[in-house]
């Protein structure tokens, strides 16, 4: 008998996440069979879509409440379809608010649950716990101070490290991805993550876009590299840019490719989530900054108790790179910090990237694949 693997991921990062651990078990079990919602990654190694992936892809406490009634429609209807399709184990890749959900009823019907990607429990919402303990079998930590906290609960847990750190060297070359996209060797380079939601795009996107306006007054030869996730969020992205009425004359709006995109930059302007880290990888200096509707706000200044945003800072516990939230993410402060971060020398600070490097690069998906299959073995 086949191998039976249920999987969901709800994001992007997910979705890589996903993609890396279904190659590690493929390595072990070539016929195994993957149901799930899966992103193109997923896909590409081999897992069936049950639902399209960008269904899922909600961000902020406010807005995934007027999606309810499609998002618990979903759940139902692949709770359903995964109970028919009886898997030896159920993998939920981050996502909680869903996945969570989807867990506990199949840990009801008698299927493995893991969940892959720590809650931030640490963050806020810590009594979420409670709701994990119910939920899993087991739980895949990417960031190694996590792992205490399952302990405590006694919490079945695992330090996988992160996959991300598994797939970019240790050195990445500059001078090739600038080739890659036609760019001058010698130029000034801005990558501009705004985001890969909806919501992330209409939030923080015009901001952006002011921001790269008033860097091409201070360095007109500066050329920005925008990478957009999909269709969907480039064609936003254009009618932001549209309305905006603002001319960037070395602009590169790009399908995808933002490893490539950061590698090429000198310096990168980022909404806060897994790019992040991707750009504390890569070496790269960053500003990062996030905005979302005022309710949204309101609730997480109540809720979140920690103090950064930014996975550096985070995992440094404290501020090694600047990040700005909401109302001081303005155009000023932004642009004064993106025009520092292009001309200062960072090499402290890629010192500590490489550090933190080698301390994630554990071979995650193998790592991942192992715990997986000694939890169902």
């Amino acid at each position: 008998m086949p191998l039976k693997v249920a999987l969901l991921a709800g994001e992007p990062s997910g979705d890589a996440l996903g993609a890396s651990l279904l190659k590690a078990l493929r390595e072990r079990y070539p016929d195994l069979i993957a149901k799930g919602i899966a992103g193109p990654n997923m896909q590409k190694a081999g897992c069936e879509s049950l639902f399209p992936m960008e269904k899922l892809s909600v961000m902020g406490l406010i807005e995934p409440l007027k999606r309810l009634p499609s998002l618990f429609l979903i759940r139902r209807q692949f709770i359903k379809k995964i109970k028919a399709f009886k898997p030896d184990v159920f993998i939920g890749i981050d996502s909680p608010d869903f996945n969570l959900g989807v867990e506990i009823a199949l840990k009801k019907a008698g299927i493995k649950t893991v969940h892959y990607v720590s809650p931030s429990i640490w963050a806020w919402r810590p009594k979420r716990i409670h709701k994990i303990k119910k939920a899993v079998d087991l739980v895949l930590c990417i960031l190694p101070f996590e792992l205490v906290l399952y302990e405590k609960e006694k919490i079945p847990a695992v330090y996988v490290g992160h996959s991300l750190a598994d797939e970019i060297s240790v050195w990445c070359y500059q001078e090739k991805a600038r080739q890659h996209f036609g760019l001058p060797v010698d130029a000034k380079v801005l990558a501009v993550l705004p985001g890969s939601r909806e919501t992330e795009i209409k939030y923080i996107a015009p901001t952006f876009l002011e921001v790269a306006k008033r860097c091409q007054q201070s360095m007109p030869n500066l050329f920005f590299l925008v990478p957009m996730v999909n269709h969907a969020r480039r064609k936003q992205f254009i009618q932001l840019l549209r309305k905006s009425g603002i001319k960037l004359k070395n602009l590169y709006l790009l399908d995808g490719e933002s490893r490539d995109a950061m590698i090429a930059s000198d310096a990168v302007l980022m909404a806060s989530g897994t790019a992040s880290l991707e750009a504390m990888l890569l070496k790269r200096p960053m500003v990062v900054a996030y905005k979302m509707s005022t309710l949204t706000h309101w609730l997480a200044k109540k809720l979140v108790k920690t103090n950064f945003i930014a996975l550096p800072n985070i995992l440094n516990k404290k501020q090694v790179v600047p990040e700005f939230i909401q109302d001081n993410a303005t155009p000023e402060t932004l642009t004064t910090e993106v025009l520092k971060q292009l001309q200062t020398n960072h090499d402290d600070l890629v010192a500590n990237f490489q550090e933190w490097h080698a301390i994630l690069r554990q071979k995650a998906g193998k790592k991942a694949a192992q715990a997986i299959l000694d939890l169902i073995a």
